[in-house]
């Protein structure tokens, strides 16, 4: 039997099999709202032993795409809850990813009254979609004082907290592709000169926090985090490779104390293989591994050693029955409708066939 379809366990963590479906931004929540086709689509995709959810909101000024959904207010936990419900009746489990998208945004997507905001003033390149204008350039962000930094960390712990009241079995921090964790990782982007910037620990402080107080609050086993080393998403530079491997050295030594259930990667052909063997060296809990693997190359990654699960991103938005069709080896549809990965409705969403 593959082993992607075997039931998975390590420690407290246990799932159906060692198929994740990945965190992907589908642009669906209309008013930042979960909805109904939001509910039908996880629905779908419940073959997967674990689905992440797609990046979602701890605080206002976190929403800085169009369409996101957010989890901090009591109309998003209860959309939220209909979603988990669906999600649980097929003997799945399911993680919401909280994602803050710090300087990666645009004030026309936030609601009134909330400022796009990231370590520093440092303005992101490039251009971001917004309902109201069309294409525009990423807003200025709002440099946080330390003030606003603890404020935006209980944020996290109070969107964590609201999270398992919509009955998630977890959270998934963001600290990958460019968004606040990782802008406060980048000493391109942070250049601070307070007790969260500076040094390797000074830059991965405000990560340490949030999962600190997450475990507090939730306890151990329904925490994990995303990484991304040397990714240059969100107008990110590289930085010394060193330092690079310095600063993930140091995080997941603080994951391994914290003891949290899983820390997923999200691989790039730059991630030296020094860097796999000091993150499997450093964390002795689940590793998720992710971006690119087919269902063969998958075997091959979850023999090897280094990760215990593997994710699938774009294989589950045109193949919802993803692990029927790898149980009977039948085709991985590709998503190819691009026009329809970030657009509102049905269309390209919940219209993927399935093999009966």
């Amino acid at each position: 039997m593959k082993k992607l379809l075997m039931p998975y366990a390590k420690g407290n963590f246990t799932l159906k099999n060692h198929l994740v479906m990945a965190p992907m931004t589908r642009s669906r929540a209309t008013d930042n709202l979960p909805n109904d086709l939001m509910s039908e689509y996880y629905k779908q995709r419940s073959g997967a032993g674990l689905i992440i959810t797609e990046g979602t909101a701890p605080s206002p000024e976190g929403l800085g795409y169009a369409r996101i959904p957010g989890i901090f207010s009591r109309e998003q936990v209860a959309g939220w809850k209909k979603i988990t419900e669906k999600v649980h009746q097929n003997n799945s489990k399911i993680f919401i990813q909280l994602m803050h998208t710090g300087r990666i945004g645009h004030a026309a997507n936030l609601p009134a009254g909330s400022v796009v905001v990231g370590p520093t003033d440092i303005k992101a390149a490039g251009q971001i979609f917004t309902d109201t204008k069309g294409m525009q350039e990423h807003s200025v962000p709002v440099a946080l004082s330390k003030e606003e930094i603890q404020n935006t960390v209980e944020n996290y712990v109070r969107a964590a907290k609201n999270a398992i009241e919509a009955g998630f079995d977890g959270v998934e921090i963001h600290g990958a592709n460019g968004y606040l964790p990782e802008q406060f990782l980048n000493p391109n982007v942070n250049n601070r000169t307070d007790e969260y910037g500076g040094s390797v620990k000074n830059r991965a402080r405000f990560i340490v926090e949030i999962v600190t107080k997450i475990v507090n609050a939730l306890g151990k086993d329904k925490v994990g985090i995303r990484f991304s080393p040397l990714s240059q998403n969100g107008d990110l530079a590289p930085y010394a490779e060193n330092e690079v491997l310095e600063t993930y050295a140091h995080l997941t030594d603080q994951m391994e104390r914290l003891n949290i259930a899983y820390i997923h990667i999200s691989a790039n052909p730059d991630i030296p293989q020094k860097l796999y063997q000091t993150i499997r060296e450093n964390f002795s809990n689940t590793i998720i591994l992710c971006n690119g693997l087919t269902p063969a190359s998958a075997e091959e990654v979850l023999n090897a050693g280094f990760a215990n699960i593997a994710a699938f991103g774009r294989p589950f938005i045109s193949n919802p029955d993803l692990d029927k069709r790898i149980e009977m080896n039948e085709e991985i549809m590709p998503a190819t409708d691009y026009d329809t990965f970030y657009s509102p409705g049905a269309r390209g969403y919940t219209d993927y066939p399935f093999l009966n």
